[in-house]
């Protein structure tokens, strides 16, 4: 006898408990579609689940993970990114009125950037990570190279979301609709120790405490 395993356990639980409590709402989606309001690009890290740490619903977030939280340049001639197509769809298809780019303490992503990767096990991991490259620099940059290592991390995934923001703004249709006035984009820090967030301001060019936010921030 195939012993089940917990993930499939876990989906039993979820058809008796939230899908059939849920329903309504759930059947609505399937027939009217997905109208998210966001568009989130998060980091693929097992700890950093978005619809949980924000407590939204099915149906409001439009989610892409990846290694990083990275946003590639755009590049029409690039054959295969997912995070370009993910990007693409919910701007032109979805009209998503926010696109938040989150990063995180603690990231594995980040942390790499600071060591040697054997590239033969991870090729495409080691390119991916050149994303990050402009934030490790600056960090550096402003701290030194014999700054304490936390520190260093700390402001690296910091600065790598703004550096990421920059990226999606070379793509002409973010850029476009977030000149009319009609699509907004945030870089966010998820603090895995507290569980707090904090946004980038880009007027004072520093991360500030998302319980000082205003509304329409």
């Amino acid at each position: 006898m195939i012993k089940k395993s917990s993930l499939l356990v876990g989906n039993e639980m979820f058809k008796k408990s939230y899908f059939k409590k849920h329903e309504k709402e759930l059947m609505d989606l399937v027939e009217h579609g997905q109208n998210p309001s966001a568009l989130f690009i998060g980091c693929a890290d097992s700890r950093v689940i978005p619809n949980l740490i924000t407590q939204t619903e099915p149906g409001e977030l439009f989610v892409l993970r990846n290694v990083g939280n990275f946003v590639a340049p755009y590049n029409p001639d690039e054959d295969y990114h997912s995070t370009a197509a993910g990007i693409e769809y919910a701007v032109t298809a979805l009209e998503v009125s926010e696109i938040i780019i989150c990063g995180h303490t603690h990231c594995g992503a980040i942390a790499s950037l600071y060591s040697e990767i054997d590239e033969k096990p991870f090729i495409h991991t080691k390119k991916w990570l050149t994303l990050g490259s402009k934030a490790k620099a600056l960090s550096i940059l402003a701290l030194g190279k014999t700054a304490p290592k936390e520190e260093l991390l700390r402001l690296t995934e910091k600065l790598s979301v703004v550096s990421q923001i920059e990226n999606l703004l070379t793509y002409p249709y973010v850029k476009q609709r977030l000149d009319e006035g009609n699509l907004h984009i945030h870089g966010w820090i998820y603090d895995m120790e507290s569980g707090a967030i904090e946004y980038y301001d880009p007027d004072e060019y520093a991360f500030k405490s998302l319980s000082e936010v205003k509304n329409d921030q």
